[in-house]
């Protein structure tokens, strides 16, 4: 592909149509477009690391100055040269540090006192030599924090950007200008990456080695290039994520707006013990890196040149609706290459519709193959050619197309690929080509990607190209997907954390880390989870008991606080019809276990009624990643779950349409939807246990692996028969427990109040359900409310876009807390406070209907809000209003708020909270 081509600038983060306030760049300014750089440890010893740099800098010039500094010379490379940093005359903005590693931490030292924003650190010798390395790595991070910092490093190549012109870089080059935003972890393969792109033309906005993340990690940068304007895409070689819910939060944003492509080695347990020895971190389980991808709208390729690839594909192409490609083709082979590898990377060959096919019979020969692979026939003309791609375009059923072209004698590519211009966007589906051969296809190519229809060399290639691009729409599908909310209970309670936790601390209380079978059936009864009854039985006299009140058939299960797999020890007798059944099952359990294990472990049984096994057994966990804490598993369960190993993983907190994706992974869910007769399962209220389950596990922070194995599904009902949870013990501090990768619902922000005419309001944050309600919360809106509110008059039929809605309904409350206030069951007012990263400052909104104006709701609203800015620790709030927004300036005034102009027609209210 001809990588020269000019892509389309992307909008920026900062979109004022939004509720949500987007993150404008500040601190990063002074690494990738710093005025001064100072490079201390510069020298001019040939071939060295601060030679090159200091050459770099001066060699491509960005607007600024360059001091070397080097105690034992008066100057370098002919420029005068500093003893230390703080003889440097001037202000600096960015320091590069290559010097070796001891020396580091008084260097930092230094630049803070001097109040340097800007340092990387390109030395290596730290964390990834072990606990030594790590431990100089923390002294530098302290020393950072205390005057605000920010690294880039260290263990890295350095930084460039085409865009201010800077190279602070040890490289051989300079990157060429694009709009690409490459981020690696390698150093080594930045420089690799870099001669390809000379070779191939590729050009980026900024290139950039992140090293091992001391200080800036993922996020930052993300943020960072996704409010770029020059940046059109954004691809990463990553090694190991860091900061977890750093990063989801950052892809989370930018992902709607701009393509963020990661290729990530160690799929395989080699390669991943091989990226932890170089960057010093842990990695984590792969399947768990998958699903935090899709779950943050991130692309994952297996290639380098897949990266680049897709970059261009999906800047230059719309993403397709669905998975279905038509492929037009000249020769029968090819289309049957490209036909196997669609099928083989998850898509489908569109099935042509009667239109179609009748259409393909009026342009076609007669021997056309009346088929998907469409083939036109060797001796296709350039009509011809345009013809049938535009009858494929025009077909409802595919989602996309690919044109193979083949040279032979009666062809003329060039011409072809001259016809085929006009369709490169005109379709509003992909249009992707694959010109097979060398120098007679070369201009029909140059053309194709000219006009923005990437093209190929091989069909193969460029099936494998659709297909991350409809995986790509999925994900960013599933980001925004508007979740049903679950009906409530029959007895209008919400889930009891508050038993939860009882039950868990009594546990940890007695010494134990592991909960009966009983205690972990209640727990889950805590949050609605259906449950078999289960009765405690120390005796042979109350296992009769409760077996006669429960009615037969029963089982009998060990009760036991040490052992968890009871079948292993003898401990489960099935299906007792009568008294006499249960007297012999008891002594038969007692005597096993103590032969087996010892009578000490035998603490009686539980007594359940005998469930008839009519259904599919599934199993619903979480168990702890050391990147992104808990994570969910559903799938096939059973006694020989890790047999089949037919399941998906999950970040909770989930919600119905997340449970649905879960559930659609796994290879059971044909099975669950109705087979050979059999009725479905109720898959809505399969998704409502698994949101409930998710946030069991979200809340209870104390528990570090449960399951519910087998959690049985039928037709008639969902019920758990067996559950296990593991819990930390009384020696694990809550510091030490890990953190969820996406924060959950904040539900103690949720309050009732009284509005000053007694009426009463609900006051809550937002959930992803709401937008049905957001819609007609908008409908309420008076034209003036709506230009105060948005400083333009935004129209309703474009405030109330699924896109638009989504977005603001679905809020990373790591990053922002939206509040609704609600009246019988419909929001009357919408606030929101969001943070400007990388700051303890947020931005206020608010936006109450016109039918409730007057009546304290903004008061009451605005009041909650900041009570919230203090619990999260926020030192001040920020609202930009119009001039002539006088109410809401009153209101801000009425709570502490300074008023200052702040540019024609606005203000600036600034309280310190």
């Amino acid at each position: 592909m001809d990588k020269s081509a000019t892509m389309p600038q992307p909008p920026s983060l900062f979109d004022p149509s939004h509720d949500v306030y987007r993150y404008e760049p500040r601190a990063l300014d002074a690494i990738f477009k710093p005025k001064n750089v100072a490079v201390i440890g510069a020298t001019e010893t040939t071939g060295s690391v601060g030679r090159t740099v200091l050459w770099n800098l001066i060699s491509n010039p960005f607007g600024g100055t360059v001091f070397p500094v080097n105690p034992k010379r008066p100057g370098v490379l002919g420029i005068k040269a500093y003893t230390t940093i703080k003889e440097v005359p001037e202000q600096v903005d960015l320091a590069v540090i290559v010097t070796p590693p001891p020396s580091v931490p008084g260097i930092v030292k230094d630049c803070v006192d001097l109040g340097i924003p800007g340092a990387i650190i390109i030395s290596a010798g730290f964390k990834e030599i072990g606990a030594e390395g790590a431990a100089l790595e923390q002294k530098i991070l302290q020393v950072a924090q205390s005057g605000n910092l920010r690294i880039i490093g260290p263990n890295c190549l350095g930084v460039m950007s085409s865009i201010s012109g800077l190279n602070a870089t040890f490289a051989a080059g300079m990157a060429r200008p694009g709009t690409v935003g490459f981020i690696s972890q390698s150093g080594a393969l930045c420089t690799a990456v870099l001669d390809w792109s000379f070779q191939e033309n590729v050009g980026f906005s900024h290139f950039v080695s992140i090293g091992s993340m001391l200080d800036v990690d993922w996020g930052d940068l993300i943020y960072y290039l996704g409010d770029d304007p020059h940046t059109s895409s954004i691809v990463m070689y990553m090694e190991s994520i860091g900061n977890a819910r750093s990063f989801l939060s950052a892809a989370r944003e930018v992902a709607q707006i701009k393509p963020i492509i990661i290729i990530k080695p160690g799929r395989t347990e080699g390669a991943a013990k091989a990226a932890a020895s170089h960057t010093g971190s842990l990695t984590g389980s792969d399947d768990v890196l998958d699903a935090a991808f899709k779950r943050s709208g991130v692309l994952r390729v297996d290639s380098i040149g897949d990266l680049f690839a897709m970059a261009e594909v999906l800047a230059k192409q719309p993403r397709p609706k669905g998975p279905r490609l038509t492929i037009v083709t000249n020769a029968g082979g090819p289309g049957v290459l490209a036909t196997d590898a669609l099928i083989t990377s998850g898509g489908e060959l569109t099935p042509l519709s009667d239109e179609a096919m009748k259409a393909f019979n009026d342009i076609l020969p007669s021997v056309w193959s009346h088929n998907n692979p469409v083939d036109i026939i060797g001796d296709a003309t350039p009509e011809r050619y345009a013809k049938a791609l535009e009858t494929a375009a025009n077909d409802q059923n595919s989602d996309g197309m690919l044109v193979i072209l083949t040279p032979q004698a009666m062809t003329d590519p060039t011409q072809i690929a001259e016809k085929l211009k006009p369709y490169a966007t005109s379709t509003g589906k992909p249009i992707l080509a694959s010109w097979m051969g060398g120098k007679e296809v070369a201009a029909g190519i140059s053309i194709l990607n000219h006009a923005s229809i990437p093209s190929f060399e091989y069909p193969d290639d460029a099936v494998r190209m659709f297909s991350y691009m409809w995986q790509y729409s999925q994900n960013l599908k599933s980001l925004y997907e508007t979740p049903i909310l679950p009906k409530p209970k029959r007895n209008g309670t919400e889930p009891s954390d508050e038993v939860a936790d009882q039950i868990i601390q009594k546990v940890r209380a007695s010494g134990r880390t592991i909960l009966t079978e009983f205690e972990s059936k209640q727990l889950l009864a805590a949050y609605h989870i259906p449950i078999v009854e289960t009765r405690v039985a120390t005796t042979e006299a109350d296992a009769v008991k409760h077996a006669n009140e429960i009615g037969y058939p029963v089982v009998l299960k060990l009760y036991s606080e040490t052992i968890t797999h009871k079948t292993d020890v003898g401990g489960v007798m099935l299906n007792l019809k009568d008294a006499d059944a249960v007297t012999r099952a008891f002594n038969t359990i007692k005597k096993s276990v103590a032969e087996k294990v010892g009578a000490k472990h035998f603490q009686g049984v539980t007594v359940q009624p005998m469930i008839k096994l009519d259904g599919y057994e599934l199993i619903l966990g979480s168990s702890v990643d050391p990147q992104f804490g808990p994570v969910l598993l559903f799938g096939l369960g059973g006694q020989l779950v890790e047999v089949f190993k037919d399941s998906a993983l999950g970040l909770p907190p989930l919600n119905t349409t997340l449970a649905r994706r879960m559930i659609e992974q796994t290879k059971i869910f044909k099975a669950l939807k109705g087979v050979r007769g059999r009725k479905p399962v109720d898959l809505a209220a399969l998704e409502t246990i698994m949101v409930q389950f998710s946030q069991l596990v979200a809340e209870q922070k104390w528990i570090k692996e449960i399951d519910i194995n087998p959690l049985l599904a039928s037709p008639e009902h969902l019920i758990a028969l067996d559950a296990r949870v593991v819990v930390y013990d009384q020696n694990t501090t809550e510091d030490k427990l890990p953190r969820l990768s996406i924060r959950a619902y904040p539900s103690q922000y949720i309050k009732e109040v009284q509005a000053k005419d007694g009426t009463t309001i609900a006051l809550r944050p937002i959930r992803p359900e709401d937008e049905p309600l957001l819609s007609k919360f908008h409908e309420t809106l008076s034209d003036r409310s709506v230009y105060l509110r948005y400083f333009s008059p935004l129209v309703l039929s474009a405030r109330v876009t699924h896109e638009r809605l989504a977005r603001v309904c679905f809020a990373d409350y790591n990053r922002e807390i939206p509040i609704v206030a609600e009246h019988q069951g419909q929001i009357i007012a919408v606030g929101r406070l969001s943070r400007l990263h990388e700051s303890t400052t947020a931005r206020l909104t608010m936006l109450v209907s016109d039918r409730f104006q007057g009546h304290g709701i903004g008061h009451i609203l605005l009041q909650h809000l900041l009570d919230i800015g203090r619990a999260e620790k926020l030192t001040r709030v920020i609202a930009h209003i119009l001039a002539d927004n006088v109410m809401m300036q009153k209101l801000c005034e009425k709570h502490g708020f300074r008023i200052n102009p702040l540019e024609k027609g606005v203000v600036k209210a600034e309280v310190n909270l």
